[in-house]
């Protein structure tokens, strides 16, 4: 051999990893470290577009109102009940009944709360009445827009930090997604049925590209509703004074702080008066929550706020008023470009302004970003699944994200549909009632991950789907025998609410179900593998050329089947 040819036999060096490649795995790890917290954030946010319909559903003692009642006139009844029941208060909040909310929400700060005790209250108001409404105790939708980002049973701090660092892996994850599939917006418009790994990143890639920008727009702006929080140096650095961050914090919020009592007794002016004022300004239906700062006290001050719907920005918008002589003091109609700028960011994360229509497009693009993930994750195993040396024994790595990756997806559904039954099975004057509601979400989650661990992987993502489908399916059922509510009077009573989300539930569980009959007809395809040549005895003549040729070619002829069946 001469030096020529040993110098273009050596091996060259690897070909360097392009940026897609970079891409590739910087996509991969980032949705896979937090994808099963990821799809949690994303269903409950998805559910949240309609919290206040599932608060209704949850009240089913509270009737449905047709009409939006006059907040003029709610607010003084129930403000007297209040007095009574709270007196000594520094500060008691109403938010509003409205179009979708049929209770008026009252919150209240304790004048000397007992040891161990929360320093504020909360209670639910018939506007109609005034009284305090005499429903079961429920935290309803509330509680999945809570813990879509501070989660439960953790400092709230941490749980923010948490869902935080999460939205900015999320974030890197589209961008590199994007980068990484440079024919994204093609493969859209392609899917393959029944092609196991090629047919799980069709789904994702169409997901993906579905709602892309509305993901992207949903991932950014939760960072923004949390940046005080994530990075405080900016307003640190700027706004140094007490009275400098009481300016800055009044750009940004319609809370105005109580202040110290004089500890003048003066009676309060009537407050349907000033809500009147209110109305004049900004219309009968858009007064969002009232807000009295030490009541009965010649220092006290009523806030009208106006409320968030219709509305494309959250930034502060309210009326100030002296509480004794029902004078106006403030009127706040706008605020800076850049606290505009984020009331616009953190109304459009919300989607509180839209119509009933806006919010189903929330509610379907959302839910296909929820998709998204956990396609995302499911794919991850089933790439992986193929190059295992024993598929039917993975290593444990591989067993723990693939059982994970049933509870996360499977069971949370299960858990969801667990405070939905809670909330009709518990006895009505239980004790702490809405608590357990909360822990059957949590019994019934952590009991999917049990199963999922105890169970072959396929026979446990057939089961878990399957009990998600009865548990949604039997809900309504579950209605009809526990109160006076059924879907069909619902229907004809025009009560939409109750109409709309039993529908829904029914829905839900038919997909459910559709994925459990897919999941259990899926055969996962295996490599055909080689078959090693024959070595020729020791004392048999080596084959001709030719022949060696003829035999190559009757080789690959004979598995050209395989090969054909094996090819996305």
């Amino acid at each position: 051999m001469t030096a020529n040819d040993k110098k273009h036999s050596k091996p060259g060096k690897p070909a360097a990893r392009g940026i897609r490649q970079a891409m590739s795995d910087l996509h991969i790890w980032a949705g896979l470290l937090v994808g099963w917290i990821l799809y949690a954030m994303f269903l409950t946010g998805t559910v949240s577009y309609f919290k206040e319909e599932i608060s209704q559903w949850m009240r089913p003692e509270v009737a449905h109102q047709a009409a939006v009642p006059d907040a003029a006139e709610v607010v003084p009844r129930i403000a007297e009940e209040l007095q009574q029941m709270v007196p000594g208060s520094s500060q008691w909040s109403l938010g509003m009944a409205d179009a979708r909310n049929n209770v008026v929400s009252a919150f209240w700060r304790i004048a000397k709360p007992a040891k161990g005790e929360r320093g504020f209250g909360s209670a639910v108001f018939d506007p109609q009445t005034g009284q305090k409404v005499s429903s079961r105790e429920t935290v309803g939708g509330e509680f999945f827009y809570r813990f879509h980002f501070q989660f439960h049973y953790m400092p709230v701090l941490w749980a923010r930090w948490l869902a935080s660092f999460c939205a900015m892996f999320m974030l890197v994850a589209i961008v590199s997604g994007v980068i990484t599939h440079k024919k994204i917006f093609v493969d859209f418009f392609t899917f393959r049925w029944g092609k196991g790994q090629r047919s799980w990143l069709d789904a994702h890639n169409a997901l993906s590209v579905f709602g892309l920008p509305f993901h992207a727009m949903i991932t950014y702006t939760g960072l923004v509703t949390l940046m005080a929080m994530t990075m405080p140096w900016a307003s640190s650095a700027a706004f140094k004074t007490q009275a400098e961050r009481q300016a800055m914090q009044s750009e940004i919020s319609a809370f105005v702080p109580a202040g110290k009592p004089s500890g003048q007794a003066v009676p309060l002016a009537p407050l349907g008066d000033m809500v009147r004022q209110a109305q004049q300004r900004w219309g009968a239906d858009r007064i969002g929550r009232v807000t009295v700062n030490n009541a009965g006290d010649a220092s006290a001050r009523v806030i009208v706020t106006y409320g968030d719907f219709e509305r494309v920005s959250i930034s502060p918008k309210y009326m100030l008023f002296e509480g004794s002589t029902g004078k106006l003091l403030e009127v706040k109609d706008q605020v800076g470009a850049a606290a505009e700028t984020r009331g616009v960011l953190y109304a459009l994360h919300l989607g509180r302004f839209g119509d009933t229509t806006v919010r189903w497009l929330y509610f379907l693009t959302s839910l296909a970003g929820t998709a998204m993930v956990g396609t995302g994750l499911v794919m991850w195993t089933v790439k992986r699944r193929t190059k295992l040396p024993h598929p039917d024994k993975p290593y444990f790595g591989f067993w723990l994200v693939e059982r994970l990756n049933i509870a996360a997806i499977a069971g949370l559904s299960i858990g969801m549909a667990a405070m939905l039954w809670a909330n009709r099975l518990l006895p009505l004057g239980m004790e702490k009632r809405s608590d357990w509601e909360i822990h059957w979400f949590f019994i019934l989650w952590g009991a999917s991950l049990v199963w999922a661990m105890l169970r072959p992987a396929k026979r446990a993502w057939v089961e878990l789907l399957w009990a998600g489908c009865a548990a949604l399916a039997l809900l309504p059922v579950v209605n009809v025998l526990t109160t006076d509510r059924p879907l069909w009077r619902s229907a004809i009573d025009g009560d939409w609410v109750f109409t709309g989300l039993e529908l829904t539930l029914l829905a839900l569980a038919a997909l459910h179900g559709w994925l459990a009959i897919r999941t259990w007809r899926h055969q996962p395809k295996r490599k055909p593998q080689r078959q090693a040549a024959p070595r020729p005895a020791a004392n048999s003549p080596v084959p001709a050329a030719r022949d060696v040729e003829s035999g190559a070619t009757a080789a690959s002829a004979a598995m050209a089947p395989d090969l054909q069946e094996a090819r996305p």
